[in-house]
């Protein structure tokens, strides 16, 4: 059965950090693309991050560029997003997914999906 799995949310101060996590099972993440989303309570999901299948081409939501780094280890088969200096609207589920070929922002675009991983940022 092919999965991903996000993990490394949960409740942060604003200015904290946290480092997400996307597992894959059931299928290799080295030929495909992926992109971190977030849906806030209210709001359509929105793209925050993207790294091609080999990782040499990474992009950002204008909102997230220099707080946000996303990175792949296609031997853990798993990709991370590291989110810094955190502030309130950013809070929402974080969602990973995969597609081959290129990054793309659009969500339709995207084959497989996780189930999604808490941030809440607040004090």
């Amino acid at each position: 059965q092919l999965q991903l799995v996000e993990s490394g949310g949960g409740l942060v101060q604003p200015g904290g950090s946290l480092r997400l996590s996307c597992a894959a099972s059931g299928f290799t993440l080295d030929s495909y693309a992926i992109g971190w989303f977030r849906q806030a309570p209210g709001k359509e999901r929105e793209g925050v991050s993207c790294i091609s299948s080999r990782g040499s081409i990474t992009n950002y939501a204008d909102s997230d560029k220099g707080r946000f780094t996303i990175s792949r280890d296609n031997a853990k088969n798993t990709v991370y997003l590291q989110v810094n200096s955190l502030i309130p609207e950013d809070t929402a589920i974080y969602y990973c997914a995969a597609r081959k070929g290129v990054c793309l922002g659009n969500v339709g675009r995207y084959d497989y999906w996780g189930q999604g991983t808490q941030v809440t940022v607040s004090s």
